[in-house]
């Protein structure tokens, strides 16, 4: 009579699979939580301690850890195993069906201590599953409950095949290393400080202690397997830091589920909105900017951010740092938009949207990055940094120039200076007020970007101020900034050629200010 082990904190799919097994003609071992719910629902079973002789102790830390359990497991598919568990009145164990104290969701509950955590610390469970897995050329190993049903079907069928035991076993090692990653993740940053509260979920980003850098170990979550990636040739999924979270943090409210490039644009987005504290808008095409604007209202931000290019906007997507209400929907007008992201939306703007089919709404409920660094592939390797959330604090505002800039230059340079954060290096944005009018990004050498940004915008341009998000190697962009009507100019400065961008400045009577902090974004 084949013998399987139950042993599971979560018990969905248990009395399925008991059931199954015991119209099988399976005999049926448990440990004590598990073996009474089985009694309860009339399935057959024997408790681990009636088995192994050996009682629960230690108030339920020590159950299935017994030589009778382990040797079961262990026992190779030989005459001389098979005789010495007889010997000690033992049987070979053939199918455990073990998961784990979730010890991951515990330390993500808000007040949830050390102790929680530690209690909550399999260690049974996870020698179960790497016995088990261990020996899967003789037995079958269940780590998560939906393989429970095909496991059914192979042994109602005659048996489970080599294959399967072997990709059971696989997802168990898979399991237990994931899990034993989090514990350690959890103690290593209670031991360097507390750099998450005590019983708050791990920043699998915080930097150690010392700065030193430590292996880097990542558990992401498949959240959906999107239609493909940048073009339909290639496939793509995307993945999360936290089970069951939505796309970005957020929630889909309307339309058909987003893209890989939906996805890479909301995120640039997000990050640039949530950087202004007024009301503000950000179109973005193409993971940059074409539109960015603060306002006392969001319907006043979104028709200076269209402004600054009405063409570009075309298609692209919008970050709102507000909920999205009824005279937000009726300043879109007809402008067609793949997706709107925002703290909410009101039911009226949802009523409103409901006709757009092919419109995109994703609530982001927190006005907050997280984490606070970003990984970015690289050939053979992965690059990581911390997010870029605006001026260090060494930075140091300079006027440069013999003309300091106006009260009206100051508010648009500052803006203009957070605004060019978030657009492709090298980076310059042309503003009024709190204003984008013209965006230049992207391109291999920054005068090229300052030409762009004037065409774009017009003559919008008279009057506005510039800012670049690096130095300026040459006094040309100045130039060409004063060409277009340039007032006010904000950047890093700490060029070998700062004298020479600071004398075209004072010829055309441009008010330069230098920042000492560069804000790159390959």
């Amino acid at each position: 009579m084949p013998t399987a082990i139950l042993s599971v904190y979560d018990k969905s799919g248990l009395l399925e699979l008991a059931a199954g097994l015991q119209s099988l003609s399976w005999k049926l071992l448990a440990s004590g939580g598990t073996a009474s719910l089985l009694r309860q629902n009339g399935i057959q079973v024997t408790e681990v301690a009636e088995y192994t002789g050996s009682p629960e102790i230690l108030g339920g830390r020590v159950k299935t850890l017994h030589p009778a359990i382990h040797g079961g497991l262990l026992a190779r598919d030989s005459d001389a195993d098979r005789d010495e568990l007889q010997a000690q009145g033992w049987e070979p164990i053939d199918l455990a069906a073990v998961n784990l104290y979730p010890f991951e969701q515990i330390i993500a509950r808000t007040g949830a201590t050390l102790v929680d955590a530690i209690e909550n610390i399999d260690i049974g469970g996870v020698t179960l599953l790497r016995a088990a897995a261990k020996n899967h050329a003789r037995l079958t190993v269940l780590s998560d409950p939906q393989d429970y049903p095909a496991v059914l079907a192979e042994l109602q069928a005659g048996g489970v095949t080599p294959e399967m035991r072997r990709r059971l076993a696989i997802k168990a090692f898979a399991h237990t290393a994931s899990y034993d990653s989090a514990i350690h993740t959890y103690l290593a940053h209670q031991q360097s400080g507390g750099l998450f509260s005590e019983g708050a979920a791990p920043d699998f980003f915080a930097e150690s202690a010392s700065n030193e850098p430590d292996a880097l170990e990542l558990k992401l979550y498949p959240i959906e397997s999107l239609r493909y990636g940048e073009n339909p040739h290639q496939s793509a999924t995307l993945y999360a830091y936290r089970p069951e979270a939505g796309p970005l943090g957020g929630k889909v409210l309307h339309g058909k589920a987003l893209s890989y490039n939906n996805l890479r644009d909301l995120d640039a987005a997000w990050r640039a909105v949530v950087s202004f504290g007024r009301p503000a808008i950000v179109i973005v095409k193409h993971v940059s900017p074409c539109g960015v604007a603060c306002g006392d209202t969001l319907v006043e931000a979104y028709r200076l951010a269209l402004g600054s290019d009405p063409v570009s906007a075309f298609g692209g997507v919008i970050a709102a740092n507000r909920p999205f209400d009824d005279g937000a929907v009726r300043a879109l007008g007809d402008l067609f938009v793949e997706c709107i992201a925002a703290p909410g939306f009101t039911a009226a703007a949802l009523e409103m949207l409901a006709g757009r089919k092919n419109l995109r709404l994703v609530d982001m409920p927190v006005l907050e990055l997280e984490p606070l660094f970003e990984l970015r592939s690289v050939n053979q390797g992965v690059l990581r940094q911390a997010i870029d959330l605006g001026d260090p604090p060494q930075a140091d505002w300079k006027v440069v120039s013999s003309r300091p800039p106006s009260e009206a230059e100051w508010q648009a340079l500052r803006f203009a200076w957070k605004a060019c954060q978030h657009v492709k290096s090298n980076a310059i944005v042309f503003a009024r007020g709190e204003a984008t009018v013209g965006i230049g990004g992207g391109q291999p050498n920054r005068v090229d970007c300052v030409r762009i940004a004037a065409q774009r915008a017009g003559e919008k341009a008279r009057g506005a101020v510039m800012a670049s998000d690096a130095f300026f190697p040459f006094p040309d962009s100045v130039e060409e900034a004063a060409k277009a009507g340039i007032t006010a100019i904000v950047e890093p400065g700490g060029s070998l050629r700062d004298a020479e961008a600071i004398a075209a400045a004072e010829t055309h009577g441009i008010a330069l200010v230098f920042t000492g902090a560069r804000h790159f974004r390959h």
